[in-house]
C-alpha cells in the first residue's frame, strides 16, 4: 500500500475531488505528517530533521574560525561587532524544523487540495514526569547530586 500520483494528459474540466486536511505533530528529532480525508488517514510520513548535523557543523565552522583567527595577524583591523541579528531570528536547527515543514506543506499541497491544516502543539513538563510530587520552588532548586 504506497502512495502514488497519477498525472493527466488532458485537463478535466470539472474535477471532482474532495478537500483534505493535513495534521503535522511536530517533534525535536521528527517530525509526522498525516493527510486526512473524512476522518480517515490516505497517507502518513515521518520526516526525520537534521538538528544536530547542523549544530556539529556550526562546530567544526568556529573551530576553523578560532584557528584563523589565533594566527598572528597584528597589523589586520579588527573584523567583529559589524552584524546585526534580525529581530526574528531563530538558531539555525530550528529555523532547518520550520522551513521543512513549510516546505512539505507547499509539497502536499500541489498534489491535493488542502481546506484545512492541524498542527499539534504540546508542552511537556519534564520535571514533573520524572518527579511527580514536585512543586512551587522545588522548579527553582536542582538536584546537585552530582557535584
Amino acid at each position: 500500500m504506497y502512495p502514488f500520483t497519477i498525472i493527466l494528459k488532458t485537463a478535466v474540466d470539472n474535477p471532482r475531488v474532495s478537500p483534505c486536511q493535513i495534521k503535522i505533530d511536530p517533534g525535536s528529532k521528527t517530525t509526522g505528517f498525516a493527510l486526512v480525508q473524512n476522518n480517515q488517514v490516505i497517507w502518513g510520513m515521518e520526516l526525520e530533521h537534521r538538528g544536530g548535523l547542523i549544530k556539529k557543523k556550526l562546530e567544526s565552522r568556529k573551530a576553523v574560525r578560532h584557528r584563523r583567527r589565533n594566527r598572528h595577524t597584528r597589523y589586520r583591523k579588527p573584523r567583529f561587532l559589524n552584524r546585526k541579528r534580525s529581530e526574528v531570528w531563530l538558531p539555525p536547527s530550528l529555523e532547518h524544523r520550520v522551513s521543512t515543514i513549510e516546505t512539505w506543506v507547499k509539497r502536499l499541497t500541489k498534489f491535493c487540495p488542502i481546506n484545512e491544516i492541524w498542527v499539534e502543539r504540546v508542552k511537556f513538563d519534564t520535571q514533573k514526569m520524572q518527579k511527580p510530587e514536585i512543586s512551587g520552588i522545588e522548579y527553582q532548586q536542582r538536584n546537585a547530586g552530582w557535584i
